[in-house]
């Protein structure tokens, strides 16, 4: 009998490569993430390691993300965006006297320059080597995911839209990581029943669905969703438990949430003068969030109260203890209840942790410390719970549609404002789908300059539908600040993948444009051209 938890982070940037300008907020979203999210993460997590704390942990690193991990010019900018950012702390040093904030500037440059050193000297830009040096040793296992995050449920109206984000995620997966994945990351923790054939189709074992996804469905186990359920097709499904999830991550009542910690919107790059960042923001007439924040959520009597680390340090100590102290409760209450080595799944955006929720890093290495100390329960990956119960048959399961999106369904990505990116996606997927047939029916009849031809065009076609379908641009266009771009992002892909289309059917094979187009968006350089053969 064992009592089991396990962390699922989900860490995810949409393609966002603009080398046409110096530098661009858009650019900023992986940079930040990178400094913020990435290095302390891989920082806490090889500390616990060297100092033989047990853990695990499991992290989905989504397809997009690994090629801009794996991009030189990201890469040289990422380390160009840190440098910029250590200027604009030793600024915030060298004005301390007026400020009176040379404590905590100092702290800031500090770690910055740590970090800097770990990305630099330490693992030379090469955050994918890092974390496969975790999975090597057994504390991490790594996901595979869909290609750039599309919504797969929605884009299972054409089968083999939804097909070829699975293939080209798994494809990227073998690329970087040597070795097929066991489980795979479901964009927006957004499934639908017909996925399950299609998963297990491609090799996967494992999902995490929404605990409602399972709580919902026809008949459900009464053990759901503390066991693992087996779908029809053979798929392993994990519910994601509400209530574990809900005390971190709760809008109301998470922990992040507490006035100690520190206040994600009270920036310097959103107060200090434009002049005085002029060397950070560059040639941008948009203000920027720095990393650089002085205070804390709690409001006095003059406004926001200073950051104090030991005023959040002990937050976090009641916090973590609480976390691991209702885990060991909730565990032993439902083995009382005779559930045979239950299992509480927590998943949650990665960048929830180091990014939004400054504190965050240190959260879960003081859980991950409390809980080897306690040993209430062990964290345990989902493929390790499967190995070590590979004898037990799982209840059936039949999990209905469902996402971790506001309102639980697919309403985020359905709206006015945005369900047209569905329509115009679903009518090009027919397309593709379509030509891809004819292709695949024909080209032994086709001269081989021809054939070459085709499948070069299907290529980016594919890619181009692929960036177009990516869920982050429909979210994204509910949000004001945010919603130009996603629509321009959006369009672009869409126009791009017309006029590559316009030269297959046209038939000009020396214009050169084919080269232009591969060009823009330099991502899945080698993605096979039948990832839309026909779906069975």
């Amino acid at each position: 009998m064992s009592r089991n938890c396990s962390i699922v982070l989900n860490a995810h940037i949409p393609w966002v490569r603009h080398p046409e300008v110096p530098q661009c907020l858009e650019e900023d979203w992986l940079h930040s993430t990178i400094v913020e999210t990435h290095l302390p993460l891989l920082e806490m997590l090889l500390r616990l390691r060297g100092e033989n704390v047990p853990f695990h942990l499991t992290l989905n690193l989504s397809p997009t993300l690994l090629a801009m991990f794996r991009d030189r010019v990201l890469r040289r900018r990422t380390l160009a965006y840190l440098d910029r950012t250590l200027r604009l702390c030793r600024d915030e040093v060298e004005r301390a006297d007026v400020t009176g904030l040379g404590d905590l500037a100092r702290q800031y440059e500090d770690r910055f320059y740590r970090l800097r050193t770990l990305y630099v000297d330490e693992w030379q830009g090469d955050l994918i080597k890092a974390y496969i040096s975790l999975r090597d040793s057994g504390h991490l296992e790594i996901t595979a995911s869909a290609a750039t995050h599309g919504l797969l449920p929605l884009l299972m109206r054409v089968p083999e839209a939804a097909q070829s984000q699975v293939r080209a995620g798994i494809r990227q997966y073998v690329q970087c990581f040597g070795r097929l994945p066991k489980g795979f990351w479901l964009p927006e923790c957004a499934y639908a029943p017909s996925l399950g054939k299609l998963l297990k189709q491609e090799g996967i074992d494992w999902t995490v669905v929404e605990e409602h996804g399972l709580s919902t469905s026809p008949s459900p186990h009464e053990n759901f969703p503390f066991v693992p359920g087996e779908t029809a097709d053979g798929l392993l499904v994990f519910g994601r438990n509400q209530e574990s999830c809900g005390e971190v991550w709760s809008a109301d009542e998470g922990f992040p949430g507490d006035v100690r910690y520190r206040d994600f919107m009270r920036d310097l790059g959103l107060e200090a003068p434009m002049e005085y960042l002029g060397d950070y923001l560059g040639e941008s007439s948009d203000r920027q969030l720095t990393g650089i924040k002085y205070f804390r959520s709690e409001q006095g009597e003059n406004g926001s109260e200073l950051y104090d680390p030991e005023l959040a340090s002990k937050a976090l100590e009641e916090h973590s203890l609480r976390f691991v102290s209702s885990r060991g409760a909730q565990l032993a209450a439902l083995e009382a209840s005779g559930i045979e080595d239950p299992i509480v799944v927590c998943a949650f955006d990665a960048d929830l942790f180091g990014h939004w929720w400054y504190e965050g890093t240190d959260f879960l290495e003081r859980v991950f410390r409390k809980t080897a100390e306690r040993g209430d329960f062990r964290f345990v990956n989902p493929s390790n719970y499967l190995s070590a119960n590979k004898h037990k048959e799982w209840p059936e399961a039949s999990p209905l549609s469902s996402s971790w999106g506001e309102g639980g369904y697919f309403e985020i990505w359905t709206g006015e404002e945005n369900n047209w990116v569905q329509e115009e996606v679903q009518k090009r997927s027919e397309k593709l789908a379509h030509f891809v047939r004819m292709f695949e029916t024909n080209r032994a009849d086709l001269f081989e300059e021809v054939a070459e031809h085709q499948q070069r065009c299907i290529q980016i076609m594919t890619k181009e539908l692929m960036l177009a379908q990516s869920s982050d641009w429909s979210f994204l266009m509910k949000n004001e600040p945010s919603r130009e771009y996603a629509e321009t992002r959006t369009h672009q892909h869409l126009d791009n993948f017309d006029q590559v289309w316009d030269v297959t059917t046209k038939m000009d094979i020396e214009s050169g444009k084919l080269d232009q187009f591969d060009a823009l968006n330099p991502v899945f350089p080698d993605l096979p051209w039948n990832l839309f053969e026909p779906y069975s």
